[in-house]
């Protein structure tokens, strides 16, 4: 099952890294006003989605792909507040945009367990001496 939840994580992390390179403009539109360079904002989040998402291939890098991905996902969460106060200018169902955020918090405790290290007889189990 961790398999499976690592696998769902990353793949919405490299699927939603690609979007913010292959469709900028409509990304940018839920960034919240506030921020003076949203293009920017969505390429760099869009970097660090494709970054994370690598980085949970590894077994050494993947607790601190998970750790980031944790991160990245509560910062980008004023701009999923954003579009759900402002539902009607993005032509998207109100309760789809309310639903989203217990899902995203889901996604959150997805993250942290499918990346958190296995236990082995309830000892936490280390990656081999190299």
């Amino acid at each position: 099952m961790r398999r499976a939840g690592l696998v769902f994580v990353f793949l919405w992390f490299c699927i939603g890294g690609i979007a913010h390179f292959a469709a900028t403009d409509l990304e940018m539109r839920i960034v919240p006003p506030v921020d003076p360079w949203p293009r920017a904002t969505v390429l760099v989040s869009g970097v660090f989605e494709l970054l994370g998402a690598s980085g949970l291939l590894l077994p050494s890098t993947r607790r601190a792909a998970g750790w980031g991905l944790f991160a990245l996902t509560i910062a980008v969460t004023p701009a999923n507040v954003y579009m759900l106060l402002h539902a009607d200018e993005f032509g998207v169902a109100p309760w789809l945009l309310v639903l989203r955020l217990p899902l995203q918090a889901l996604l959150l405790a997805l993250i942290a367990w499918s990346t958190a290290p296995a236990r082995l007889g309830g000892q936490v189990r280390s990656a081999p001496a190299r």
